[in-house]
Formats: C-alpha cells, structure tokens, sequence
C-alpha cells in the first residue's frame, strides 16, 4: 500500500511553548486518518504544518514520498480554519471564484456540488447559508482540483447533530471515491464511525497509534437477562466469566479471553434458562482513549528542556 503521508519527528515550539513534539506516523492511501486529542494537544498545529502554513522547528515529512513543495500540495485539499467566502455571491459563484485561483477547471464544480448536497442552493448567498451548508461548501471547494488527499480540521465543530450527520455521510462518500482522509478532532464518537485509522494526541506527544478496528479488543463483556432465583450463582459457574455485576437492571458479566456471548448462551440454555436479553458490549473509542491517556502518565512539561 503506498505510503501517502510520512512523518518523522515533526516538531513546533512557540517560544517555551512546545506545541508538536517528536510525531512520528505514517498514513496510507486510502486511509480515513483522526487525530484525536483535546483542545492544546497540537493537532491544528500538525495540520498547519503539513500544509506549509505553520513552520516546523524540527523533524520532516513527506508527501507522496516527495519533499513537500507547491506542486506536491496541489493534490492536497484542506479546509482548515472557518470557511471564509464572500457572502454576497452565491455558493456557485464562490466555487468558481476558487476554481479560478486554484487554477481547477469550472466544470468540476457540478461534480463537488453533488458530493456535498447543495445542488439545490447553488444560486443562493452564501449569508443564506447556514453553518452547515458553509461547511460543506468549504469541502465542495477544497475538493475543486480532485485531490489525492483532504485534510479537515475539526469538521463538525458547532454544528447541530443533523450538520454532524451530514458532514459525515459526506466524508464517507469521499472516502468510498478512494480519497484518503486526515481529520482532526476532538468528537471521540464521531472519528469512530467515519476513520479506519487514528493518532492521539497529548500536549503535541503523539501517545498513541493504530486501526479502529483494533477498539473494542480484548476482554468482553455481556448483559444479560433471564428469568431465574439464582441467575448471578449461575452466571459465576460459567468457566468463561470472569467477574458478575449487576447495578441496576441486567447483569453484566466480563469474559475472560477467548470466550464470547455464544459460548455464555449456550451455557445457560443447556442450564434450562433462556435469556430475554443477551448483548455484546465492546470497549468503546472513548474509553480506550481515556485508558491510552491513563497509560501515558503523567503530562509532559509544556516547556523546553535546557
């Protein structure tokens, strides 16, 4: 698989502020990449950087394999602060305003308008538009030239739950076009429906990096309901479980590794007890962004070392 972004010790202070310190990763193409930390952890920064708007201190990064350069960053489109248009055009004539500067040629802009869903208020203002459908403008635009690559910081950021709805059918649909995504964000259950990979970011220490799918690993645990006097004896007599809580409502049982909500199910029928509720629950992106956190330790110094 091609090596879309490489990262090698990237590194930004302001001062005696270190905001990006030592990043290493590498993103494939392809890949919906979140960077995920909260707000200070360096993950605007990094995103400023690899665009050429932010100077690095130390460390490189290559694009396609190549040094950056502007001939590189053609097939990179980003959207990375508030999307700034002129409100008295209408999104139509804002596209080819951009597509005019960016050298794109005006007939893609049917095609971007498409992909973000404002076919239908292309000949409106842009002051009409809400934040949303400024947003998915942004997008639209950022996607003008056809680019290898997108790049969106905080994406949903103050919108309403149908804005973050849209934006991330959005993201999806560019994905399955087979363009490689890199987005930042701090909406821990978001990044987990649209990414296949992520990053987390500690006051700019990159702490931890991987595949979604590798969330919710490890140790299981089932709820369970079933109509029986003794349902708790019975569940610890499993020789999968691990441990038996109930607070309120069903029974929650932790399996030890290798077993699996099947193998409780069948335990119980052959039992005689046959459950009315029986569900999985995997380790959730926020809990094992708090235990990646937990595991880090103790936060850097936000200061350089003399």
């Amino acid at each position: 698989m091609e090596t879309v972004l490489s990262i090698r010790g990237l590194t930004k202070n302001f001062g005696n502020l270190r905001a990006v310190h030592q990043v290493t990763l590498d993103v494939q193409a392809g890949q919906v990449f979140g960077m995920l930390g909260p707000n200070g952890s360096g993950k605007t920064t990094t995103l400023g950087m690899l665009m050429g708007v932010v100077n690095p201190t130390a460390g490189e990064f290559f694009w396609f394999g190549q040094t950056p350069s502007h001939t590189v960053r053609r097939n990179i489109g980003a959207v990375l602060e508030h999307p700034i248009f002129y409100p008295y055009l209408t999104g139509q004539l804002n596209l080819e305003v951009n597509a005019m500067i960016k050298g794109a040629s005006k007939a893609s802009i049917d095609k971007v308008l498409d992909v973000v869903g404002l076919t239908e208020r292309r000949h409106h203002k842009f002051r009409t538009y809400s934040l949303g459908m400024k947003q998915r403008l942004a997008i639209g635009s950022a996607l003008l030239n056809d680019p290898k690559v997108l790049i969106l910081d905080e994406p949903t950021n103050g919108l309403d739950p149908m804005g973050i709805a849209e934006i991330r059918e959005i993201i999806k649909r560019i994905a399955a076009d087979g363009k490689t995504i890199i987005l930042a964000s701090h909406l821990l259950d978001e990044v987990q429906r649209v990414c296949t990979h992520f990053a987390v970011l500690r006051r700019g220490t990159l702490v931890h990096s991987g595949p979604i799918g590798d969330v919710g690993g490890g140790e299981e645990t089932v709820e369970v309901i079933a109509f029986h006097d003794d349902l708790n004896h019975i569940l610890l007599q499993f020789q999968g479980s691990m441990s038996v809580n109930r607070t309120n409502g069903p029974f929650e049982v932790k399996l030890r590794d290798g077993f699996t909500s099947g193998d409780l199910n069948k335990f119980l029928f052959e039992k005689g007890i046959i459950a009315s509720h029986l569900i999985t629950q995997k380790k959730s992106l926020e809990k094992q962004f708090l235990e990646i956190l937990a595991e880090a330790g103790p936060e850097p110094t936000t200061k350089k070392t003399r």
